[in-house]
């Protein structure tokens, strides 16, 4: 038996037009690579898209790469993330299901305030799937709560639980401040748990329980992710007797090429040309190339450094795309600032808490109410196309703002 294992595939997550396609290049590649490996079935932990209301390109892409799956033979088992929920708890798993392409392993009935899990059956390898969803704002947390452990830790056969969440003793230091459960919330006695949400590689055999994996992002999400990860990833599991074989395979977009300067008791002009040894007779071709400036000026202005013409440079030298963070680069006249290096989206997250209350949407409770402007703030990011006509534009982002409010 052999089965693929990849999770926060975040079709259509990035914004920036020289990326945009990026996370769809990567799901097309994980899919041809587990009809090439002949995987009996493919497990997708959650965030298949980045957003409840897809693009038709991401659609497209999506509908496309699971025909393929489906025309081998290869059946496709998914719970719904944190990014496939709209604010009411509709999510675009469901028509993908419905179309035959995908199946929600989250089934089950409530008996005596109870969730009471049944298994999804695959016939060719016997394998039997269950799983819970994901939920923004922790709003999972209740189905593990109420969740009717005994008989399906009792069910014999080979067993896997998905799950979409983070799990507080696996947490690695840089994500302490992630949302997160204990490994007591997942079912005891299943052979494998097949994670998603967090985005960091993890494999451990967990003792009362089974192996435990997270295969991360099928491609980094964000400039910390591109500089640390490199490159995305799943698993691909095979099962020989009673023993498990891992071997990740990584999906290899971009090269990437990272520089981190430290410009502490530095003048500008010191950090322009240490930038420039380092560039120096080096060919970016196809590369992401990652510039992160920290550290105290000796003197001058931040602006002094001259950056824009160290990007074109750059970009003379073949990069594909060129992202810069300077937000831990200070000058002495700054006042003392606390610098926040919490991501975007955890930036986001606190602003909305703060705000959340201030303003009352009716019929929504606080939870709803931030995925909701979680929604919102995605669609209003939105850039217009290349060619695309500026009343086109304008008609597209009124659409999904009229479907986010309807579906609220």
């Amino acid at each position: 038996m052999k089965f693929a294992h990849m999770a926060d595939c975040h079709i259509g997550g990035w914004n920036d037009a020289k990326l945009r396609d990026a996370n769809a290049k990567a799901f097309q590649k994980a899919v041809q690579t587990c009809i090439e490996k002949k995987v009996d079935f493919v497990l997708i932990a959650g965030d298949l898209f980045n957003t409840a209301l897809p693009s038709i390109d991401s659609l497209k892409t999506a509908v496309k790469q699971l025909k393929k799956l489906k025309d081998n033979e290869i059946p496709v088992y998914t719970i719904p993330g944190s990014h496939d929920f709209s604010p009411s708890g509709k999510t675009i798993i469901d028509v993908l299901e419905n179309a035959g392409l995908i199946t929600n392993v989250m089934k089950g009935k409530q008996i005596d305030e109870k969730l009471n899990l049944e298994f999804t059956f695959d016939e060719k390898t016997k394998v039997k799937i269950t799983g819970i969803y994901g939920r923004k704002g922790m709003l999972d947390k209740s189905q593990y709560g109420n969740l009717a452990r005994k008989s399906i830790e009792d069910e014999d056969g080979f067993k896997i639980f998905m799950f979409h969440t983070a799990l507080t003793e696996f947490k690695p230091k840089e994500l302490e401040s992630m949302d997160s459960q204990p490994i007591s919330i997942l079912p005891k006695n299943f052979d494998y748990y097949a994670g998603g949400h967090v985005h960091y590689i993890f494999t451990k055999k967990e003792e009362g329980y089974g192996t435990v994996v997270y295969p991360g992002p099928l491609f980094p999400n964000n400039f910390s992710e591109i500089e640390n990860l490199e490159n995305g990833g799943f698993y691909i599991v095979e099962k020989n007797q009673d023993e498990l074989k891992l071997d990740y395979e990584p999906i290899i977009i971009y090269n990437v090429f990272s520089l981190k300067i430290d410009c502490d008791k530095k003048t500008p002009e010191q950090v322009k040309t240490t930038i420039q040894e380092k560039i120096e007779g080096r060919e970016f071709i196809n590369t992401i190339v990652t510039l992160r400036l920290f550290g105290t000026l000796d003197s001058g202005k931040c602006s002094d450094i001259n950056l824009k013409s160290i990007l074109e440079k750059i970009y003379e030298q073949g990069a594909h795309f060129v992202m810069k963070n300077t937000s831990a680069l200070k000058t002495k006249e700054m006042d003392e600032i606390e610098v926040s290096s919490k991501s975007v989206e955890e930036t986001e997250k606190i602003l909305i808490e703060e705000s959340i209350g201030k303003i009352k949407v009716e019929n929504l409770d606080s939870e709803n109410e931030k995925i909701l402007i979680e929604n919102l703030m995605n669609i209003l990011s939105m850039e217009k196309e290349d060619g695309e006509k500026v009343a086109d534009y304008q008609k597209r982002l009124k659409d999904q703002l009229n479907k986010v409010v309807d579906l609220g």
